[in-house]
């Protein structure tokens, strides 16, 4: 019975990301066979369909720039050391969970400081 709580927590989290993909390819899947019989029968497309169809496409993303990484650099390191400060926090009650907590928190902490670096070399190029 104890098992069911971190398989429903797993649960929930597939849930969470599988349903909500399924309920879109549901609705693409009838807005195309909705066009297929328009077009078969020779039906002129109204403007909402065309509309409804290419709000769903994904405009492409902003090109790096140093600004960005930068910015995204300090998130990744504002996440590392946060981490650090919990293992430092736990570590007074467990002291053996300090070390495999900065372990987890230098990931974080060595892809900030990648970005950091990525936006001072960037700099430079005109």
């Amino acid at each position: 019975m104890e098992i069911l709580i971190p398989l429903g927590f797993f649960a929930m989290i597939a849930a969470l990301v599988i349903v909500p993909r399924y309920f879109k390819s549901m609705e693409r899947q009838r807005m195309a066979e909705t066009l297929k019989v328009a077009i078969e029968k020779g039906q002129p497309l109204p403007t909402e369909i065309i509309d409804a169809m290419s709000s769903n496409v994904r405009t492409p993303g902003l090109p790096p720039s140093p600004q960005r990484d930068l910015r995204t650099g300090i998130i990744w390191l504002g996440i590392g050391v946060g981490l650090a400060a919990m293992g430092a926090a736990v570590s007074f009650e467990e002291a053996d969970a300090l070390y495999p907590i900065l372990g987890i928190a230098a990931f974080p902490i060595f892809i900030g400081l990648a970005f950091v670096a990525l936006a001072t070399l960037n700099k430079t190029k005109p």
